[in-house]
């Protein structure tokens, strides 16, 4: 290969290391140098980890020189989102007021990834808390798009999309509790996997209490990549047991084979609500090329998705108020207060009874799309209903909060569902990416990249697109 090894997808990287056609510290090194040029025009990286990366490199270096048998990712360069544990580094969450909490333990997926042979070679950015689109906070910084500085990379993964589409690492490490995965891929043009619910054990020994009931069951851990392959590789090890998490569940990474035609269920108008033309383009791109491939796809809506979005909005912002608003109205700054004062000025704050209905009618909800799945195995959807937004929009008021969650509610329905959901993108449109969503049934993340696979195939490697831009 020609291209630089910052260049390489993680497949490529592994392999050519296993051939012993480049070394761990090569492999190391090239994203390291690539991290040094780039991120300082972006902060998606905000905590070097270089003497760290190369130290373990040439461990693992000799590790393949002895002739041991080797992980998936010997040798392959990743990062971790700052709001995982990761043993020996802070784990801020983006809070100055949390900068001394240190991890004495690997996160199950940082220990995953670790025994596969992954090198990390640095930690990247988040908002305070998690809880926004955007990628900005008092103790580290904003962090940019690469394609456009003006908008969003998207939040709260948005330093890990930012990081690998620039090459700083093949893979990312993310998380997913309204679109984390999903949106900063979307906005940054790489792939993503939003995994069931209990495909990937989470757990941070370092957090002063178990997560809020709400975070428990709609949030997942997940890899984002440039490539879809490096997406299903990462997925695959990310998806490594762990007693610490006991809502792991040990599904198989292939379910059965469904013989063709699958049928797609194509959703244009979420909850009602139109896409930008633009949102709208990235979907017939996406439906052609899986129909080219033998999809069917048919313009159908899938059930109840405003149901869905408000009992997302309605759950997860009475945990918010019961259990995380103190430490939020505490230690946070003027803009993730006044973003959560948005956040709930559009849901419904419920009382015991209205939770406890709200939680058992999810049980409707699930059904319903279980159903559905009977007949459309899979559904193609925006990711959001717009194209990435300007940077801080969620601060323009109370009612532009509103609309943004309207404009995202396929995004964060998934979530309240517990569904595998594959982000890929489409093309570049007025400068930025764009591109959709694929929902599969629980446990059937396999078919959901195979989808986002024949799209990518069809339209190319969004980041090659961005480099040729590079002097």
């Amino acid at each position: 290969m020609d291209s630089p090894i910052w260049c390489w997808s993680a497949v490529e990287t592994a392999a050519a290391i296993r051939q012993r056609h480049i070394s761990c510290t090569e492999a190391v090194q090239a994203a390291l140098e690539r991290l040094h040029t780039a991120n300082d025009d972006v902060n998606a990286i905000t905590v070097d980890l270089s003497e760290e990366a190369l130290a373990t490199a040439q461990r693992a270096d000799s590790v393949i020189q002895s002739g041991m048998a080797v992980g998936a990712l010997h040798g392959v360069p990743i990062t971790i989102k700052e709001n995982t544990d990761q043993q020996g580094q802070s784990n801020p969450n983006g809070l100055a007021d949390f900068a001394h909490v240190m991890a004495t333990e690997d996160a199950p997926i940082v220990a995953n990834l670790r025994r596969a042979g992954a090198i990390i070679i640095g930690r990247t950015n988040t908002p305070e808390f998690s809880y926004r689109w955007f990628t900005d906070n008092p103790l580290r910084g904003l962090t940019a798009n690469p394609w456009a500085t003006d908008r969003t990379p998207g939040g709260s993964s948005g330093g890990a999309a930012a990081a690998v589409l620039l090459g700083m690492g093949d893979i990312a490490h993310g998380n997913d509790l309204g679109g984390s995965l999903r949106y900063p891929s979307y906005a940054c043009g790489v792939a993503t996997i939003r995994p069931s619910l209990g495909r990937i054990a989470s757990y941070n020994a370092s957090a002063p209490g178990e997560r809020t009931p709400m975070i428990q069951l709609m949030s997942a851990q997940g890899p984002i990549a440039r490539e879809v392959r490096d997406v299903r590789l990462a997925l695959r090890v990310m998806a490594n047991p762990d007693a610490r998490d006991p809502w792991w569940q040990p599904a198989p990474l292939d379910g059965p084979r469904l013989y063709p035609p699958i049928r797609v269920a194509l959703t244009e108008e979420p909850a009602g609500i139109r896409c930008h033309p633009s949102v709208a383009q990235a979907l017939d791109t996406a439906a052609q090329h899986l129909e080219r491939a033998g999809y069917v796809v048919e313009a159908v809506d899938p059930p109840l998705v405003a149901d869905i979005a408000a009992a997302w909005r309605n759950l997860l912002m009475t945990d918010t108020q019961a259990m995380t608003a103190p430490a939020i109205r505490e230690h946070g700054s003027d803009k993730i207060n006044q973003v959560i004062n948005g956040y709930m000025a559009a849901s419904q704050i419920l009382d015991l009874n209205g939770y406890i209905n709200t939680l058992a009618d999810r049980t409707r909800l699930l059904r319903a799309w279980s159903v559905f799945m009977e007949t459309y195995t899979l559904v193609l959807a925006p990711v959001s209903q717009v194209p990435p937004f300007e940077q801080h929009e969620d601060l323009k008021g109370t009612e532009r909060v509103r609309q943004m969650l309207d404009e995202q509610s396929m995004l964060y329905s998934v979530n309240l569902l517990g569904l595998p959901a594959a982000a890929v993108p489409t093309g570049v449109v007025d400068g930025v990416p764009i591109g959709v969503q694929i929902i599969g049934p629980r446990f059937r993340e396999d078919l959901c990249l195979d989808a986002a696979q024949v799209i990518e195939t069809g339209v190319g490697v969004l980041a090659h697109q961005l480099w040729e831009r590079e002097p």
